[in-house]
């Protein structure tokens, strides 16, 4: 039989999840307004380093810097970014000051980091400056959502004044609240992963694959249904390397090794990219996911959000799921900061309904953009990728201003995904409709 819990009389926030969506929340809502009782309930029993390179784009490395967690951060800053075709035998776009290019363009730069390291860096800013809870090995087995209450899988019922659900691709809540099967989607799509350490270098490569490493850089290659994404993490002592291709694993299947073999044989690689398969000591492989978009990110009442994978997984070819998960916390934290134990049955609607609106509309975009950004990226060869090629070679050499197959490249994408402020918005989204509260 359920207990019901109370821990305490302040305004009670409980997160579902200790991913990038819920620390975000977390971190968010205690720096608005430090007086929240902020909870994480999270089913792992020891947070582990799992995971690997993150690129951290404009978008979310403000909010990173906004909350006091850069510097805590052993990071690579890619100071140039390059495409080319998957053999190597061409060169089709580069960017030789990207740093200074995205200051301008955006307002902040582009950082690479390992997974596990931003996590840490999170955690620690949580528990040990902001004083939120964290409860380990507590899987949440339902949620109230009008009550803003949680039941754990010992029995325990704990109340609070809202609830986020922030616990993943494959969360079992999502489907409860939409109100009918909402499953995880496969997008075709997979990913194999290889990490490889410059101290685990050795034979006749070496000294090229660690000169490659030591200078970090954003690095594509691209070819038929395939591409590669590679970048240096801890600040040039690791590369993150991964080859994406179509999905051949069998249902019911989502992540298992791999082997250079398969990899190998999938295309006439690069010889660089082959040299880093060579050295390479592990390979994992996953398929890619996406879910539909849901009708809504949070009930009327603003007792019950969503955010991150639960309800918007993304193919990662422009690198936003991470960052849309730190615009989510960042979003929901400052508004959910101008609410109180007094004020709630009046406010949070209003947060419910310009969350709702900023969030929805904008990780649709996004999931639809990188759907997009897939078909530029796995031309088969022929007359059409032909044509896209002259069109970014045609632009080498010279600032790229008008559109482009890339959209890392392409300054309209830019100011639409790095420019983005999510506090700005917020805000803005707050004075337009608190406007209309007597």
């Amino acid at each position: 039989m359920a207990s019901p819990m109370s821990l305490g009389n302040d305004f009670h926030v409980i997160i579902v999840g200790a991913g990038l969506a819920g620390l975000s929340a977390a971190l968010s809502i205690k720096l608005a307004n430090p007086s929240h009782r902020v909870t994480i309930f999270e089913s792992v029993k020891e947070l582990r380093e799992v995971g690997a390179g993150i690129q951290l784009t404009p978008n979310g490395v403000r909010l990173l810097e906004k909350w006091d967690v850069m510097k805590e951060l052993p990071t690579a800053l890619p100071n140039t970014m390059s495409v080319r075709r998957y053999d190597g035998s061409r060169l089709l776009a580069h960017e030789p000051f990207l740093q200074q290019l995205l200051q301008r363009r955006c307002g902040a730069s582009i950082v690479d980091v390992h997974r596990a390291d931003l996590q840490n860096a999170m955690l620690a800013k949580c528990i040990d400056e902001l004083g939120v809870t964290i409860k380990l090995g507590s899987s949440v087995k339902s949620v109230e959502f009008n009550e803003a209450a949680v039941t754990l899988e010992s029995g325990s019922t704990i109340y609070g004044d809202v609830v986020l659900l922030a616990d993943g691709l494959w969360s079992t809540i999502r489907s409860e609240f939409a109100g009918k099967d909402h499953p995880p989607i496969a997008t075709g799509d997979l990913a194999y992963r290889l990490l490889i350490s410059v101290d685990e270098l050795s034979g006749p490569d070496e000294d090229e694959l660690r000169e490659f490493i030591s200078r970090p850089a954003l690095n594509f290659w691209i070819g038929p249904s395939s591409h590669v994404v590679g970048y240096s993490l801890r600040e040039g002592t690791m590369f993150n390397l991964v080859f994406l291709r179509p999905d051949d694993l069998p249902d019911g299947v989502s992540r298992t090794g791999g082997t250079q073999a398969e990899i190998s044989s999938a295309l006439p690689w690069d010889p660089l990219l082959v040299k880093f398969l060579q050295a390479s000591k592990e390979v994992t492989k996953w398929k890619l996911m996406w879910a539909k978009p849901l009708s809504q990110l949070a009930n009327d009442s603003g007792t019950f959000f969503m955010a991150g994978d639960c309800c918007h997984p993304m193919l990662p070819y422009l690198a936003q799921g991470a960052n849309s998960s730190l615009e989510d916390g960042a979003v929901l934290g400052h508004l959910l900061g101008k609410v109180s134990k007094a004020n709630k049955t009046k406010l949070l609607p209003v947060v419910a309904r310009v969350y709702q609106r900023l969030r929805n509309d904008r990780t649709r975009w996004i999931q639809e953009e990188a759907f997009r950004q897939r078909d530029a990226l796995h031309l088969s060869d022929g007359e059409e990728q032909r044509e896209r090629d002259r069109d970014m070679v045609g632009q080498l050499g010279v600032e790229i201003r008008g559109p482009f197959p890339i959209r890392f490249f392409c300054p309209e994408a830019q100011r639409l995904m790095f420019a983005y402020d999510a506090y700005e918005q917020a805000e803005r989204g707050w004075d337009n409709e608190s406007s209309t509260l007597c």
